[in-house]
């Protein structure tokens, strides 16, 4: 069972910056894609960054390209998300998120079965 466990979140003004982290557990996170999502109250959850195996290639909604990095680290199990530039529709939960396949690194939240519990960002106008 795998298990993600994220920390990093707070409240920020507007322009401010945050990074997220996201822990995994098990053997197998380097053959993994690993992605963020996050969940603002009444929408769905929405896609927010996503990164390779390897590291080597990122991607990213129009929403926040640009404003957000995601990185990782194999050795430690670990997922970053920087956050620049944070806007008030940045509100959210984040969450951490692996597919279930290792050759899968899509921006369907639907391919994802391994979740974090989510860590509040709010930005403040």
């Amino acid at each position: 069972q795998v298990q993600l466990v994220e920390s990093g979140g707070g409240l920020v003004q507007a322009g401010g910056s945050l990074r997220l982290s996201c822990v995994a557990s098990g053997r197998t996170f380097s053959i993994y894609c690993m992605a963020w999502f996050r969940q603002a109250p009444g929408k769905e959850r929405e896609f927010v960054a996503a990164i390779t195996s390897s590291g080597n290639s990122a991607s990213y909604p129009d929403s926040v390209k640009g404003r957000f990095t995601i990185s990782r680290d194999n050795a430690k199990n670990a997922v970053d998300l920087q956050m620049n530039s944070l806007k008030p529709e940045d509100t959210a939960v984040y969450y951490c998120a692996r597919p279930k396949t290792y050759n899968i690194c899509a921006t369907d939240k639907n391919n994802y079965n391994y979740w974090g519990q989510g860590t509040q960002v709010t930005v403040s106008s």
